[in-house]
């Protein structure tokens, strides 16, 4: 696989347009200060966890971070090393990562944030709590460079094809005036690679059926026949790989799954839903629980609130009654096309709680 080199420039917009001077940072260390306190440089969808994390191995991971599906994102800047060099040691780290129990992982942040609780600063930064199951089911490294060579590409594109997650983030730094400015560019988009991470082959072939993780009123999902996500492109991108026809199966995180449906509409933005109500047609964000949460941020398609039509087939009418039990598959993202084995499992104890599961 070979693409095109990278490169950076940016430009003024006057009656003289031309390209800003490049200059440099005194130490990639200033770049790791602002990764830290400004993870979006990176993704707007991490936060970070851990810095300077020692490995069991001696060494030193230089950021650690947790995406929305509870994944785990290695960090390493490239600093003065060779890209064979920092490839080796981004693996190595990557090896001592995989194994993290979750107690490790919660312990790497109470040492980073002075004392404060892992699930609350998930729950805080995601709006949504962090299931044990599917913290560090799976993890990518991210090298952060100012330059990509042929050796680096190549190294990177032959890791990716043998199913290990790595991505680049090139960055170049500008001069304006007294100021510099920062640019950076992806080798892979990180929603791509997150995607990527969700439904990466696991040694089973995707059995047809998708798993639907759904944090939010199931009173109004039942009485409406939708599913909804939103207040951030993580959760709803996931809803466009739904068509009408797809069987789901829908579990309440924390809870268990709570029922099967199938998709009758595609994926739309909430205001424009309307739904039968007493008093007849009215607006979805007038009447729906979570309604509140959604007005504000609908401007923006990034940030708005989506959902996709449902034909209920067989649930439960309160989450209490969810069905749960050890063995089940589990994940965070909002929509996936599982390939764990545990899926094809999961489905078929789910037919049995939900006999009306076809149509």
């Amino acid at each position: 696989q070979t693409t095109m080199p990278i490169k950076h420039a940016i430009w003024t917009i006057d009656d003289n347009p031309g390209p800003l001077n490049p200059s440099r940072l005194e130490n990639e260390q200033l770049l790791e200060d602002i990764i830290v306190s400004d993870p979006s440089i990176l993704s707007s969808d991490w936060l970070v966890i851990g810095r300077q994390v020692r490995t069991a191995y001696d060494g030193r991971i230089d950021v650690l971070a947790i995406a929305p599906d509870g994944s785990l994102v290695l960090i390493e800047l490239k600093r003065d090393r060779t890209p064979r060099d920092v490839a080796a040691q981004a693996l190595d780290y990557a090896s001592w990562v995989k194994n993290l129990s979750s107690e490790q992982i919660s312990r790497i942040y109470i040492q980073f944030s002075g004392g404060e609780s892992l699930d609350q600063a998930f729950r805080d930064r995601f709006g949504t709590g962090l299931e044990e199951d599917a913290l560090n089911q799976a993890h990518q490294i991210v090298i952060v460079s100012s330059e990509l060579d042929a050796s680096t590409e190549r190294i990177i594109n032959y890791l990716n094809d043998g199913n290990i997650p790595i991505n680049v983030m090139l960055f170049q730094v500008f001069e304006h005036g007294n100021e510099k400015l920062l640019s950076r560019a992806w080798l892979v988009e990180p929603e791509d690679a997150q995607d990527y991470l969700g439904q990466r082959d696991k040694g089973e072939p995707w059995n047809g059926e998708f798993y639907v993780n759904y944090d939010r009123d199931w009173s109004d999902a039942l009485k409406y026949g939708i599913v909804t996500a939103g207040g951030g492109y993580f959760y709803s991108r996931t809803l466009g790989n739904l068509s009408p026809g797809d069987r789901i199966w829908v579990k309440a995180p924390g809870k268990g799954f709570v029922g099967v449906g199938r998709i009758i509409s595609a994926k739309c933005p909430i205001r424009e839903l309307e739904v039968q109500t007493d008093s007849g047609l009215r607006p979805a964000l007038e009447v729906l629980q979570n309604a509140r949460e959604f007005i504000g941020r609908d401007d923006n398609p990034e940030t708005a609130d989506y959902y996709v039509g449902v034909k209920w087939l067989d649930t439960v009418f309160d989450t209490s009654q969810a069905f749960q039990e050890t063995g089940l598959f589990g994940n965070q993202n909002t929509v996936v096309r599982p390939r764990d084995p545990k899926w094809v499992h999961t489905v078929e104890r789910l037919k049995i709680r939900f006999p009306k599961w076809h149509d």
